[in-house]
């Protein structure tokens, strides 16, 4: 039986959540405010903390500004790029993995050592795979007759390297992911499936994939979410430039340029208030998608 709260248990729950709700009150929900408030300052003395004047003057100038549209195109580029190549190529090393009885940890292990290195760390030895003359890429694609390519410093190539790296990067996370989404899936469906005959591809095409919707429904968001993000991937890889002749500028960099480089703090907080609104559309389309298909 359920016991109707109280007085009591209700500022004895608050007591328990109280410093969790002071924490993220003040550096998530402040913040957000404060850049909502911030990208309608039209006048700013940064130094006295003064506001001059109010106006929407920031969101003209971002939307006149052609590096904005710029780096919305890198931004999509780069979640399309990432997001579905991710899911697939998890999905299939957790299948695997799935099978291995055998060492199954260490090779966990392994996958997932990528995820939890430090990103300036990848950069660097990223950087010496993509080198145009002893870079192990160019050595590889050369075995096949390609010719090296300058993936580093072509802006043909930047965002595709920009790419690889960052789903080598994320790709443990997400099979960890899709490891506890296939362990929680019930035997009994597959042992009744051979029964009947149906065959290896009918099994992962009739059972895995419904069942493991919800797991790959939070790949998917916290995928998209994390691309839309992107910001030290594109800074470590290309040593703080957005790549060459801009190539892979994204929305964070865009911002964080605006912000720390060029000092225009209502441009950089108009440019994240469009990003908030960007990801939380395809989140809400998500959840619809979800709602509507994958848990059907």
């Amino acid at each position: 039986m359920i016991e109707k709260p109280t007085w009591k248990s209700t500022f004895q729950a608050l007591v328990y959540i109280g410093p969790m709700l002071a924490v993220v009150g003040t550096f998530n929900l402040y913040p957000i405010v404060k850049s909502l408030a911030m990208s309608f300052y039209s006048e700013y003395n940064f130094y006295q903390d003064v506001v001059l004047a109010y106006g929407v003057d920031n969101f003209i100038e971002i939307f006149t500004d052609p590096d904005f549209y710029l780096a919305i195109k890198n931004t999509f580029i780069f979640v399309l790029g990432v997001v579905p190549v991710s899911i697939a190529l998890s999905l299939a090393v957790a299948l695997l993995l799935n099978q291995i009885k055998a060492l199954s940890g260490f090779f966990r292990s392994i996958y997932f050592l990528p995820f939890v290195t430090s990103t300036v760390a990848i950069s660097i030895v990223w950087n010496w795979i993509y080198h145009s003359r002893y870079g192990l890429m160019n050595y590889f694609l050369g075995l096949i007759g390609i010719d090296p390519i300058n993936w580093i410093t072509d802006p043909d190539y930047a965002m595709l390297a920009l790419v690889i790296m960052s789903i080598w990067k994320g790709l443990g996370f997400n099979i960890v992911l899709f490891l506890v989404g296939l362990n929680n899936i019930d035997q009994t469906y597959y042992s009744a499936a051979k029964v009947d005959g149906a065959s290896r591809w009918q099994r992962f095409t009739n059972i895995t994939i419904p069942l493991l919707s919800p797991t790959t429904f939070l790949v998917s968001v916290m995928g998209i979410i994390n691309s839309f993000k992107v910001f030290d991937e594109v800074f470590s890889l290309f040593q703080g430039r957005p790549g060459p002749g801009k190539s892979t500028l994204t929305m964070v960099f865009y911002i964080y340029e605006k912000f720390y480089t060029e000092f225009q703090y209502g441009v950089a907080a108009a440019a994240g208030i469009v990003l908030f609104f960007i990801i939380m559309l395809f989140t809400l389309l998500q959840m619809a998608y979800s709602r509507r298909y994958v848990h059907r």
